[in-house]
């Protein structure tokens, strides 16, 4: 059964989707923050119903549907908060929903592996940080999407109207690297408090989610520093945050997706 404060939560999120879509639509203009709001509340809940969770297992519970809702988090409260002050509220119509049934899933599917409630503090710091990197990271892959159907259209000279929902191809691109400036050095940070915490590396079976991480890490890295020194941007930008972006991805959802839920194994 699905915790009240995570069943509000859902609601919420469910609400600012649907107001998201009307305000798109050209309805509810007047109330174009709305949707933003309703998703903070959204994130509020969120935010009360894992931290009930966690007091019920007696710590940080960071398995594979709880890493999912955490990132889920993470990235919908990036949007709702950019989209009090950046026209970017089209994000919320696919952020929001996400993050409804990653929320809905946790408690369903937390019985599938022991958690791991008992790991030190420094392990959690690990976690977090790298948890906070893939929201901030998530959110610029998606801003990348935005910003390659734009150029597409762009090109393809097809203006339809649905162009008009995203916000200036400028600001969708400069939203992007900030995020993955943001990213990157919440990377950095979560790659040195792994080198410097975790232990038995190959008895863990940690070597492949740390090599896809730094390979990930040397690719955001470099469309960094070729936008500072050669001023990359449009499709070049969007095909290294993707790539970049897929190696995150498989370093750590792939190997806990195979551990976890196919091997019913601890990470």
């Amino acid at each position: 059964m699905v915790p009240l404060p995570a069943t509000a939560a859902i609601i919420f999120y469910a609400a600012a989707s649907v107001w998201q879509v009307r305000a798109l639509a050209g309805e509810g203009a007047r109330n174009a923050r709305a949707p933003a709001v309703l998703a903070l509340a959204a994130v509020a809940l969120h935010t009360a119903a894992l931290v009930g969770a966690w007091r019920t297992i007696g710590g940080i519970d960071m398995h594979f549907f709880a890493a999912l809702s955490l990132v889920a988090l993470g990235t919908a409260a990036l949007t709702a908060t950019l989209a009090l002050a950046r026209p970017i509220a089209a994000l919320g119509v696919v952020v929001y929903p996400c993050a409804a049934i990653l929320l809905a899933l946790y408690p369903l599917a937390s019985r599938l592996v022991p958690t791991d409630a008992a790991a030190q503090w420094q392990i959690q710091l690990h976690a977090g940080l790298s948890l906070l990197a893939y929201a901030a990271l998530s959110l610029a892959a998606l801003l990348a999407i935005m910003l390659w159907l734009q150029e597409r259209a762009l090109r393809r000279r097809r203006l339809g109207a649905w162009l008009d929902l995203f916000p200036p191809l400028t600001l969708v691109e400069t939203l992007m690297f900030r995020l993955i400036l943001a990213g990157f050095a919440l990377l950095t940070l979560a790659l040195i408090s792994g080198l410097v915490f975790v232990e038995n590396l190959f008895a863990q079976h940690l070597v492949h989610k740390t090599v896809l991480s730094l390979l990930a890490w040397l690719v955001f890295g470099a469309l960094l520093h070729g936008r500072l020194r050669y001023g990359w941007r449009g499709r070049r930008a969007v095909r290294w945050t993707l790539s970049a972006m897929i190696l995150l991805a498989l370093a750590f959802f792939g190997s806990k997706f195979v551990l976890e839920v196919v091997l019913a194994r601890g990470a």
